[in-house]
């Protein structure tokens, strides 16, 4: 009776987590799309943008997606050794992604000369791509934190709501960064706005 209270509770509080961060993102991305077209960002900003490469890293962000499902699975199953596995295989990936937000930033910044407070585009830029690398960082402390507890045996009984509740803000980080991704970088490339 008590395992079914506090899966209830863990299941109220992340949808409570995500509808809030879902108007968030919302309220980021429409002042995005406000300041494209409203205010206009300097031609050639926005092409500054590398999509191949972030492209590439999206691709690994998304795959994090699956890794955990499949870490859930294993939960499930009470295979302990693969939940590890891909637990750690979803960390890397979604540093890998990390990692690349870093790389086009230094690039943006130092090459392009594009900055938060030089354009209104990097205004945009930064802040919606800002708020979104925070939670991937937040997620990854989340995943960390369930990888050391698998690792000191808190999950060696299949039960526990702990991992799909973290589960859901994982996905949902993936899913804002489609949208995201698709209002930022490839959108403005194609040919109906161009």
């Amino acid at each position: 009776m008590m395992n079914n209270k506090i899966d209830m509770e863990n299941k109220t509080m992340i949808k409570l987590v995500v509808g809030t961060e879902a108007m968030f993102f919302l309220a980021l991305i429409m002042a995005f799309i406000y300041l494209s077209f409203i205010s206009g960002f300097k031609h050639g900003e926005q092409q500054a943008l590398n999509i191949q490469s972030t492209g590439m890293f999206s691709i690994l962000l998304v795959s994090s997606s699956l890794t955990f499902w499949l870490a859930e699975k294993n939960y499930k199953k009470g295979n302990i050794k693969q939940l590890k596995t891909w637990l750690f295989i979803t960390i890397i990936l979604g540093s890998a992604f990390l990692f690349g937000q870093a790389k086009e930033y230094i690039h943006l910044i130092h090459v392009q000369q594009i900055t938060l407070s030089n354009s209104i585009f990097g205004t945009g830029f930064y802040t919606l791509t800002g708020f979104h690398g925070f939670h991937v960082i937040v997620g990854i402390i989340i995943l960390i934190t369930l990888l050391i507890m698998t690792m000191l045996g808190d999950f060696n009984k299949p039960g526990s709501s702990v991992l799909s509740t973290a589960g859901v803000y994982w996905h949902f980080v993936d899913i804002v960064w489609i949208v995201v991704f698709t209002i930022v970088y490839v959108i403005p490339r194609t040919s109906i706005l161009n």
